[in-house]
């Protein structure tokens, strides 16, 4: 089946496009094009662009819960093969403000809240 479009962008809100954008940037590469406050992109290298707009008073997910105010997406990032080169990531994540939310040894996969709350993974593809 041909497609009716080609994703564009992942838009995320946000109390702070340019902070956010330069956190992900920070996570998985590229340089936020921040001429605009009010919309700020960033090129993955090899991904997709993620777009970032302001949202006054934005209640982040309350990872895991789904009852309420469940989250509606999240972004997976391939932290390498081995759990050693997830470890260094983990740290890079966390040095740029992100916070641990879930991690056990029998997952493939680490959660973490970004700067504003939004849940990511760093996982470890074999």
């Amino acid at each position: 089946m041909a497609p009716a479009a080609r994703l564009r962008s992942v838009v995320i809100d946000c109390p702070d496009p340019r902070a956010l954008a330069r956190f992900y940037a920070g996570v998985g590469g590229g340089t936020p094009e921040d001429d605009d406050p009010d919309w700020v992109v960033l090129r993955l290298p090899g991904g997709p662009r993620l777009a970032f707009q302001p949202t006054p008073g934005l209640t982040p997910p309350e990872w895991p819960r789904a009852d309420r105010n469940s989250q509606q997406f999240h972004l997976d990032f391939d932290a390498g093969a081995t759990w050693e080169e997830v470890e260094a990531a983990q740290e890079k994540v966390l040095g740029l403000g992100a916070r641990l939310l879930h991690a056990e040894d029998k997952d493939d996969f680490r959660v973490y809240a970004d700067p504003a709350g939004h849940p990511f993974c760093l996982c470890r593809i074999e």
